[in-house]
């Protein structure tokens, strides 16, 4: 366990970034922090640029911003690179995908145009409803792992970087459970080399980075890390890991809402939840398999938060219906529609009802930066394996496989928020507050 008030090794250097599917997400992280980097826009929704943080009683008003309480790496330290099925710059992705207005593309184009992916890891096996034809070629799984850790120690040889964090931006992929081969590492190992059918793409990238000791974390639903063979890996390879499914859009206002609802015992009788969207994460999820991989991540929020087991007279037997519809027009502009049917004292029902129009890269980017940048302070820090404080950023959050994840955003923040007090020697905010009034 890490000590209070553990030194802190500082970020000296430059921090490469390796993305593992250079889509809308990847090009909007990008463009974005090279805009920010050039004072072309501001970090809005990065806790990590913007965010303060509380340091000991109300009264001693020390809310210093959190980048200059824990030392994190500087942007202007950070080196993209990536891997994609498509042979594009990344200002040429950008432009396509629609996200961002194109006067913000032309004033970082050429840094984006500088960002070339390289040949990526794909099968259209784990993603039915994509073509690539920028691929590498293995005669096995393991071959291709290898080939991917080339690109990464050229990628850092080049650029002349110090550190590296590996974040996945890739599609959803089929839905998978654990099976035997992910239950040890050197079961994984020979499943690559027998190029089993359960080892995905993503997976081939997460072994490939924590086998360079490098930090992982997974912004899909799919499986990759969260697994007894990767959390090996993580272990001896002393690198953090951290997934799963970005909590962007729906789910996000899911953790906001419900824990209001459970706070004031209000009872809930169904949650119904629709979405449209039209990029390619919409495309890929028009795939059913694909589908249940994402279903099964925004369906397991509410049975945390609410605990139907403590409380089930309030919870026991709502009804949760998740639905995502592919509607190409809408492109990156996602619409989430949700009916919630509640009721209160001595059982009269009411009703909420949510419309969110969120952008789902405008939302995610801010979350890939935050990730980066505590990834590798948790690695300079000696914070090794599964890294649960990060939960706050994940739809299925990755913990210790004796516990049940935390799902509630407020909770989530103090856990993040007590856990870099604690790096840095101070003391646990409890907000008990009895001391101001003895």
């Amino acid at each position: 366990m890490i000590k209070k008030g553990t030194k802190i090794a500082k970020p000296k250097g430059k921090l490469g970034i390796l993305i593992p599917g250079v889509g809308a997400v990847a090009t909007t992280f990008i463009a974005g922090v090279e805009a920010i980097k050039n004072n072309y826009a501001r970090p809005f929704g990065s806790l990590t640029q913007m965010g303060t943080i509380r340091l000991g009683k109300r009264t001693e008003k020390r809310t210093p911003l959190i980048k200059d309480f824990v030392p994190l790496a500087s942007l202007s330290d950070l080196v993209f690179g990536g891997w994609d099925i498509n042979n594009e710059t990344c200002y040429e992705t950008a432009v396509r995908s629609g996200v961002l207005e194109q006067q913000l593309l032309n004033r970082v184009r050429p840094q984006l145009e500088r960002i070339r992916p390289w040949k990526a890891v794909f099968s259209q096996e784990y993603v039915k409803r994509l073509e690539g034809t920028h691929l590498k070629k293995g005669k096995n799984k393991y071959e291709l792992a290898l080939q991917v850790i080339e690109d990464i120690k050229n990628f850092k040889s080049e650029n002349n970087l110090d550190r590296l964090v590996m974040i996945w931006c890739g599609s959803t992929e089929v839905y998978l459970q654990p099976s035997e081969v992910h239950s040890s590492l050197k079961k994984f190992e020979k499943g690559l080399k027998k190029d089993d059918p359960q080892i995905t793409s993503s997976m081939i990238y997460a072994y490939a980075a924590l086998s360079l000791g490098i930090p992982y974390a997974n912004g899909a639903p799919n499986l990759s890390v969260d697994f007894p063979a990767m959390v090996e890996l993580a272990q001896r390879k002393h690198a953090p890991i951290c997934g799963k499914d970005f909590k962007t859009g729906q789910t996000l206002m899911k953790t906001i809402i419900a824990p209001g609802l459970k706070s004031r015992l209000i009872g809930l009788s169904g949650w119904f939840s629709t979405n449209i969207l039209g990029n390619r994460d919409g495309e890929v999820l028009d795939e059913p398999q694909s589908l249940k991989t994402k279903e099964e991540s925004k369906l397991s929020v509410l049975d945390q938060i609410l605990q139907p087991q403590l409380y089930p007279e309030l919870y026991k037997d709502y009804h949760h219906q998740v639905r995502i519809n592919y509607y190409p027009p809408r492109g990156d502009n996602k619409e989430g529609w949700d009916n919630i049917d509640i009721f209160g004292w001595l059982g009269y029902p009411m009703q909420i009802k949510v419309n969110f129009l969120c952008r789902d890269s405008i939302l995610a980017a801010p979350l890939c930066l935050d990730l980066v940048l505590f990834l590798d302070l948790a690695q300079r820090t000696r914070m090794y394996g599964i890294q649960e404080w990060l939960s706050f950023y994940f739809k299925s959050p990755q913990c210790a496989p004796q516990l049940y994840p935390e799902h509630d955003l407020f909770i989530q923040l103090m856990k993040l928020k007590n856990t870099l007090r604690y790096l840095r020697g101070e003391d646990l905010i409890t907000h008990l507050g009895l001391e101001y009034y003895d």
